[in-house]
């Protein structure tokens, strides 16, 4: 999100070309060049997130966002800018990892909606100071002549600034990455983590983080129950009169000290064999499904996401074309790199609202599935209405793009964590869940690759044929076909290794949930 403010202006620096009405696809290029790269890797890094953990996967593609900033900011032409994009979607694989931690941590179903919108409230994040720190650390000479004086480093390398400021948060990110974040897969969270027993050594010199630095690892966990006494040496053992041993006055281990500790990650020979399950096995029709429309999704938003900043940029043709409408007609809006900054930001403001507050009680309501059908049947419409905004009277053209805006972040704020929770509970083990991300993020990225690379083509086709919104509607198209594969998905079946995870009752061992899971299991057989 921080290069799309500055992207077409950094394109117009390269002099690639005179005919400003193809830089849109030079534009689609640059962003196509990461996502394509990382559809090639991204199935390698699912399947070694399923080997190794989750965790050195996640901070490896972190090491590579920050190697790719920093050569995209000092890129002197289009090559090594499409280098550098390249360079971090091949070392990139998080997005499918990130997905498959998530599904990991959660224990219930209830939690399912809360848990899937942290990812876009993070990425809100992001979408509010990336867009502005893009658009306003870009070509800084231009902008802050007196604290950036032409003839340096700034003037030479005008995109490097806002790129530089990117790497400094991503290595705090690594850094952060190392000291507290936890394994979540299931065989691999029993290693010995010493960044994370580093982590809890810093806190705990910190008394307000104190609390914070308790063991968090499942290894420490499972030393404390062994340590843990069944009964307190106070406690008298009641009498064996019939009435003390009704299920009212039984003895009962005392629950509340034991910390809740998933059986998933002591049941070894099971996590085995499912992470030996074959590809007929993990991609079932509805796992197919969700991914094929996973990817349709990212392909039109993503054209959304990249076109529309264009869209903002592009100024009105020196020679106006003749209007006949519904569908001929050329305009622009002409704004600069900090004004598209600005309104990119208040998107990801609002996102981050919708994330945090609405979308999670909006999905648990109205269930993943059923808010997903309509979403994907209404989507189409989004991309008739939005090449229509050039045409609205100059007063109401910034109200005509808040709107916009608006329908765009909802519809997609809900249609992510819908698709991600669907995927899940599609999959037929836990164990899987890395493969299954890993190949719908590839999927994902491939989508997105062609997406840019593709509109910006159109939207180039358009603006010199006089069918400026041609590239929108093709969107449309694509949005309908992502209507009829969505409408398709069935609820999934119960997975094999589904199982109730024993909280205040200890006695609740790994024989019964076990056999929870042995039951779901032939129940779903029949």
């Amino acid at each position: 999100m921080g290069i799309f403010p500055y992207i077409y202006f950094m394109i117009e620096d390269f002099h690639i070309t005179e005919d400003k009405s193809r830089i849109s696809f030079y534009a689609g290029m640059v962003t196509s060049a990461f996502t394509f790269a990382e559809f090639s890797t991204g199935l390698l890094w699912g399947r070694l997130s399923d080997k190794i953990g989750r965790k050195p996967v996640l901070l490896t593609g972190l090491i590579g966002t920050a190697i790719s900033v920093l050569i995209f900011g000092f890129a002197p032409n289009l090559t090594v800018a499409l280098i550098a994009r390249a360079v971090g979607g091949l070392l990139n694989g998080n997005m499918g990892v990130l997905q498959t931690t998530v599904a990991e941590l959660i224990t219930a179903k209830d939690h399912q909606p809360r848990a899937y919108t942290v990812m876009p409230v993070v990425w809100c994040l992001g979408s509010i100071i990336g867009p502005m720190i893009g658009g306003a650390l870009a070509r800084p000479c231009i902008s802050y002549p007196s604290l950036f004086p032409p003839g340096t480093i700034w003037d030479r390398y005008p995109y490097l600034l806002p790129n530089l400021f990117s790497a400094f948060v991503v290595f705090i990110g690594v850094i952060n990455g190392i000291l507290f974040l936890e394994e979540t897969h299931a065989e691999k969270k029993l290693r010995k983590d010493r960044g994370l027993e580093l982590g809890n050594w810093i806190l705990s010199g910190l008394p307000i983080f104190r609390k914070c630095a308790e063991p968090r690892d499942e290894k420490s966990k499972l030393a404390e129950m062994e340590a843990q006494p069944l009964i307190d040496h106070d406690e008298q053992l009641p009498g064996y009169q019939t009435n003390e041993n009704s299920p009212e006055n039984s003895p009962r281990l005392r629950s509340a000290s034991v910390p809740s500790i998933s059986w998933d990650s002591l049941d070894l020979e099971r996590g085995h064999a499912d992470s030996n399950l074959g590809i007929s096995r993990i991609f079932t029709r509805p796992v197919i499904l969700n991914i094929v429309s996973f990817g349709i999704l990212a392909f039109h938003t993503m054209t959304f996401d990249q076109l529309f900043p264009v869209f903002l940029s592009t100024a009105p043709p020196e020679h106006p074309m003749p209007i006949s409408l519904p569908f001929k007609f050329v305009n622009g809006f002409g704004l600069d790199s900090k004004t598209v900054g600005i309104v990119l930001s208040a998107q990801g403001a609002y996102q981050l609202v919708l994330n945090m507050f609405i979308i999670p009680p909006i999905l648990k309501y109205f269930g993943p599935r059923r808010l997903f059908r309509f979403l994907v049947i209404a989507y189409f419409s989004l991309y008739l209405v939005t090449p229509y905004l050039v045409l609205l009277p100059e007063e109401y053209r910034m109200i005509g793009v808040g709107m916009v805006l608006v329908w765009k972040c909802t519809f997609s704020s809900m249609a992510y964590p819908s698709n991600a929770i669907m995927t899940a509970d599609s999959s037929p083990s836990k164990l899987a869940l890395g493969t299954i991300n890993g190949v719908a993020a590839s999927t994902a990225s491939l989508c997105r690759a062609f997406g840019p690379t593709i509109s910006g083509i159109l939207y180039t086709i358009g603006l010199k044929t006089g069918y400026s919104g041609l590239a929108w509607w093709c969107s449309a198209l694509v949005a309908i076909g992502g209507a009829i594969v969505g409408l398709q998905i069935r609820e999934p079946l119960p997975r094999i290794d589904d199982k109730i995870v024993p909280t205040n009752d200890a006695e609740a061992g790994p024989e019964s949930t076990q056999g929870t899971g042995r039951e779901a299991a032939s129940g779903s057989g029949t």
